[in-house]
C-alpha cells in the first residue's frame, strides 16, 4: 500500500444516533381520472419485496408487516416469478383448508404452501396501463374481485416479459384521500364507493 494515502478519523456514536432515509416525493392525491400509472408501484423505481418458497409463511408474514405492503413476488434465486403471496393467502381459508388435509400447524406452513402460483396469476400489460386511468385499474380488480394487480413489460435486458410494476386498492384508496387503514383488513370497493362517493 502507497504512502499516498492516510486512515480518516474515526468518531463514536452518540446515544440516540439515527440514519439517513431517502427522500421521498410527496405523494399528491389522485382522482379516478388521473393516468393509471400515477398510483403504479413501478419496479423500476422501487425495490420489490420478495420472498422464496422455501420461506417460512409466519416469516413471509412478518416481511409484510415489517414493510406495510400486503403482497410479495415469491421468487427463485435468479429472480423468476414462480408466484405471489398476498395477504389473503395468509388470512383466508387456504391455510384452513390446508391443515385440515394435512393435519399439521400453521407454524409448519412454508410459502409455497399457500402462495399463489405462477400459472394461475394474470397481469395486465404496461401498453394497456400507460392509456388507462386510476378508475380503469379500481374497475379491473372489481371487476375480478381481488386486491391487487401485477403489471408485464418488456425487460429492456432480455426482451423477454418481466414484472414491472403492481397496483393495490389499498394504496389506490390512500392515494384517492381516503381514511383507510392497509394494515387493519383489506380495502373494500364498498370503502372506496362510501368514502369517495365518485366511484
Amino acid at each position: 500500500m502507497t504512502d499516498a494515502y492516510r486512515p480518516l478519523p474515526l468518531r463514536r456514536l452518540e446515544s440516540g444516533t439515527r440514519y439517513f432515509c431517502p427522500e421521498q416525493p410527496m405523494l399528491r392525491r389522485v382522482t379516478t381520472d388521473d393516468p393509471a400509472a400515477s398510483v403504479m408501484t413501478d419496479l423500476g423505481r422501487v425495490t420489490a419485496w420478495t420472498v422464496e418458497r422455501s420461506t417460512p409463511l409466519v416469516e413471509g408474514l412478518q416481511i409484510m408487516r415489517e414493510r406495510g405492503v400486503r403482497i410479495l413476488l415469491v421468487c427463485d434465486a435468479d429472480r423468476t416469478v414462480v408466484g405471489v403471496l398476498t395477504s389473503r393467502d395468509i388470512a383466508g381459508e387456504k391455510p384452513g383448508r390446508i391443515m385440515a388435509k394435512a393435519g399439521c400447524e400453521r407454524k409448519a406452513f412454508l410459502v409455497a404452501d399457500v402462495m399463489t402460483i405462477r400459472p394461475k396469476l394474470e397481469a395486465l400489460s404496461m401498453e394497456d396501463v400507460s392509456r388507462a386511468r386510476v378508475g380503469d385499474i379500481i374497475a379491473t380488480l372489481r371487476h375480478v374481485d381481488r386486491q391487487h394487480a401485477l403489471v408485464l413489460d418488456d425487460d429492456p435486458e432480455t426482451g423477454q416479459p418481466a414484472v414491472r410494476g403492481l397496483f393495490s386498492l389499498s394504496q389506490i384508496g390512500l392515494r384517492l384521500g381516503l381514511d383507510i387503514d392497509p394494515s387493519r383488513q383489506p380495502t373494500t370497493y364498498a370503502e372506496l364507493v362510501n368514502a369517495s362517493g365518485a366511484l
